[in-house]
């Protein structure tokens, strides 16, 4: 959707990223365990996790050069992959894309465009689509959504669980 709206992430900006309330499940963030135990950082991380009471994602390093905030992007969960480039469905049937104020007052024109072609048809991930997808995987880890932070233990936990008895 990026490609064909013209719109993007300013860079730098990662305000979305500071949203206290942001919850995701455990399964989106599987990859990102992974590489945790893989690099053996994953113990480290959970304890950082367990001892940290910010509601604000671990992940994010405002310190950090680049377009975004994201200390760990290649394996960010699916919320951060589809949030600002995605659709929902309101309750009449509409396609609404999810994006943030950032993007709709300064890229008015590519937003109104992208929303109007949207509207008309135009095909764009529908976030509602991709949860449902990621629920054939496994229904139970995708149940519960929980504060991202949470969200992040839960995966590293499943995954040192499962590696401790192989």
């Amino acid at each position: 959707m990026q490609q064909w709206s013209g719109m993007h992430c300013k860079w730098g900006c990662g305000k979305c990223c500071f949203k206290p309330d942001i919850e995701a499940t455990a399964l989106e963030f599987l990859p990102f365990a992974f590489h945790l135990y893989q690099s053996g950082q994953a113990g480290t991380w959970l304890q950082s996790l367990e001892e940290n009471d910010s509601s604000i994602c671990l992940i994010l390093n405002p310190q950090q050069n680049g377009a975004g905030l994201c200390s760990q992007y290649p394996h960010r969960g699916m919320i951060c992959r589809l949030f600002g480039f995605s659709a929902r469905v309101n309750k009449h049937e509409i396609k609404e894309l999810i994006t943030c104020q950032t993007i709709k007052t300064e890229q008015a024109e590519a937003f109104a465009n992208a929303d109007s072609q949207i509207k008309s048809g135009k095909e764009v991930p529908v976030m509602h689509q991709y949860y449902m997808r990621l629920s054939t995987i496994d229904f139970e880890l995708t149940r519960d959504f929980y504060p991202i932070n949470e969200a992040i233990a839960q995966a590293i936990k499943l995954v040192m669980h499962y590696y401790a008895y192989r």
